[in-house]
């Protein structure tokens, strides 16, 4: 049971704040269908930037002295690097829909067929492979539970609590579980978040009261860009043992599909990317899964083939959404270019 619940989390984290990201870019009137490839851009960045600092004289001293809290800052600043860059990234989305007035559809549907391939072409030139990978170790050497971590003994027992939360677990979980938490307030809580829904569900109106619509979805694009990234270098970083070859496993419309049946509120998008990510751990982990903590996988010993468990969270996907699209509410104007002065 402490497994599952420890594996859900690893995978519901990510699915989470891209399902945000979509969030924040669609209250403002943008659809980002680009999550996809902003997550696969900023694994890469964040890998990559992981992969030269290992090199650094700075972070060879502290692994053979130990320094844990050398090793968990370059975490952070992989995740900030990562978040930088996807926002970046998804200025292309933000130049082409609101500038140009594109098609959003097609405007995400372009990026995420480009990302996979600037990717791989950077990933060839780099590391001469198709997979870039850290310089030294696996990303199990980040966990936050060490000889000493707190001041407390790893031998101390925290029982179920330990076991659940710090025993291989990433600091970056929390802290995107601490963003999504701080986000969400800000959206539904702050003026710059009332701003920012007003000019998805009416931005004539919004416009007439003094807000400047452009500059609300370049923000709202931005966050989402900067949250995906982010959120692409958490799935490299917990699921993919900190390597980047091009894909996130469909991550970025999983999110998309949680954030439709979250239908754009942020405790409901919690709770969906909590359903998702059990079963995203039980097609990836079946095999290990003990539910009785009696030694027996019992999921492994159905005879059920691997190909239905792989298939599950994408077969859940679907029913889901068919059953929920309908009572579903988007922001009104998403989707839909500005023009200042159209009435």
């Amino acid at each position: 049971m402490i497994f599952l619940i420890q594996q859900t989390l690893l995978y519901a984290v990510p699915l989470m704040i891209v399902a945000l990201a979509g969030c924040f870019s669609e209250r403002s009137g943008i659809i980002n269908l680009a999550l996809e490839g902003i997550m696969i851009f900023g694994a890469f960045v964040g890998v990559l930037f992981v992969r030269e600092m290992q090199g650094n004289e700075v972070y060879t001293a502290a692994k053979a002295a130990g320094d844990w809290v050398t090793l968990q800052g370059l975490e952070l600043l992989a995740m900030l690097v990562a978040a930088i860059m996807g926002a970046v990234f998804s200025l292309l989305l933000s130049f082409a829909s609101i500038n140009l007035r594109a098609d959003q559809t097609i405007g995400g549907t372009a990026l995420n067929l480009l990302a996979p391939a600037l990717v791989l072409f950077f990933i060839r030139i780099i590391a001469n492979q198709n997979t870039l990978q850290m310089a030294t170790g696996g990303a199990g050497s980040w966990f936050m539970l060490k000889k000493s971590t707190f001041g407390v003994d790893k031998a101390t027992e925290w029982g179920f609590l330990k076991e659940v939360l710090l025993n291989k677990a990433y600091l970056a979980t929390y802290v995107c579980i601490l963003l999504f938490i701080i986000l969400s307030i800000i959206l539904y809580k702050t003026k710059f978040g009332l701003r920012l829904r007003s000019c998805g569900e009416n931005p004539q109106a919004a416009d007439s009261l003094g807000i400047n619509v452009y500059r609300m979805r370049y923000a709202g694009t931005t966050i989402s860009g900067a949250l995906a990234g982010m959120g692409g270098f958490v799935y490299a970083l917990t699921t993919a043992n900190c390597s980047s070859n091009g894909d996130v496993a469909g991550f970025g419309f999983l999110a998309l599909a949680v954030m439709i049946f979250g239908n754009w509120k942020p405790l409901n998008i919690a709770m969906a990317s909590l359903l998702f990510g059990l079963f995203k751990c039980i097609a990836a982990a079946y095999t290990s899964i003990d539910i009785n903590g009696d030694g027996i996988y019992a999921l492994a010993e159905l005879g059920i083939s691997s190909h239905l468990y792989r298939m599950l969270p994408y077969i859940i996907t679907l029913l889901v959404l068919a059953f929920t699209s309908k009572s579903s509410r988007a922001p009104k104007a998403e989707g839909i270019p500005y023009e200042k002065g159209q009435r």
